[in-house]
């Protein structure tokens, strides 16, 4: 049945056919044609859903045939993976492989992620005009020309892919450098210079709440009055640049085959290595002997 309609509508309806002007026939069926446009049948009813995607139909498992899931519920038959849980590391009551042939390799999930820049797309980016060679290149021009993409990680390497077709001398910055791209980079006369950053420190040097330098920061209370001025001299605050607590990092940026820029605190003679310390210039004392400490007890025995 259509559904009714008000009576004050009806009302305008009959009021509308009724002062339109005179047809040849006046029958009852054109009375009422002005209602006719406002029905609608109600057996949209009977077709109305939810959109696509509204709800995730639950799956009910163990509710009988109907569901498509009943008696076993998905898991087949006989079995313990029918009876109970197995665990995933369970190999069917054999010797397990690990205890077998043992652990090998390691995965470091805390291992730097680094993005990658070669040389022939650094040159083609120069080449272009989307990076200025005449300046120092840092991070933050590197990832802003999208060279290594937008993505931001913890730091950049520098690669040697490319590296005969490097022409330009170029003055660059980066986390780390392989040794064939530091050749490279030197022999078409630029500079290359490794500096310790984080994922973060990246983040601020590309947003210009950072200032990019290749010095560390000073440490002693004879620099804290120096820093503190320089401070609050900047209009603007700039977060420091981070410098490496780890021993590993540590030894990295103290390398000058890494052109490390912590490779100035290092003494003539002295390793890298936090675990030698610089070779003394005078000899090792000679130990003495019993007759040379005390020549008169020595006498007596």
């Amino acid at each position: 049945m259509p559904p009714r309609l008000p009576f004050a509508q009806a009302a305008q309806c009959c009021a509308a056919a009724i002062g339109a002007p005179a047809r040849p026939t006046t029958s009852l069926v054109s009375l009422f044609a002005a209602l006719s446009v406002q029905t609608r049948c109600a057996s949209i009813l009977a077709s109305l859903s939810d959109n696509k995607g509204a709800y995730h139909k639950r799956i009910r498992r163990g509710r009988g045939p109907s569901s498509g899931y009943g008696k076993t519920a998905g898991r087949g038959h006989k079995g313990q993976k029918q009876h109970g849980k197995v665990k995933p590391w369970f190999q069917g009551g054999q010797t397990p492989l690990i205890v077998s042939h043992g652990r090998h390799g390691f995965v470091n999930h805390r291992a730097p992620e680094m993005m990658e820049l070669n040389l022939d797309s650094l040159q083609a980016w120069i080449d272009a005009g989307r990076i200025d060679p005449t300046k120092q290149i840092t991070p933050r021009e590197i990832i802003r020309s999208g060279v290594v993409g937008r993505s931001i990680k913890d730091g950049i390497k520098l690669l040697a892919r490319g590296g005969d077709k490097l022409k330009t001398p170029i003055d660059i910055i980066v986390s780390r450098a392989s040794a064939s791209a530091i050749k490279a980079v030197e022999d078409a006369g630029g500079k290359i210079i490794t500096r310790y950053y984080t994922k973060e420190a990246i983040r601020r040097l590309v947003k210009g709440e950072s200032v990019n330098t290749d010095k560390p920061l000073p440490v002693g209370p004879e620099h804290v009055e120096e820093v503190l001025a320089e401070a609050k001299a900047s209009k603007k605050h700039y977060y420091r640049l981070p410098d490496p607590t780890s021993r590993e990092d540590i030894e990295y940026y103290r390398d000058p085959a890494h052109r490390g820029y912590l490779s100035h605190m290092l003494q003539p003679g002295e390793s890298p290595s936090l675990y030698f310390k610089v070779p003394g210039t005078k000899p090792p004392a000679k130990r003495k002997t019993q007759e040379e400490a005390d020549p008169e007890a020595a006498r007596l025995f």
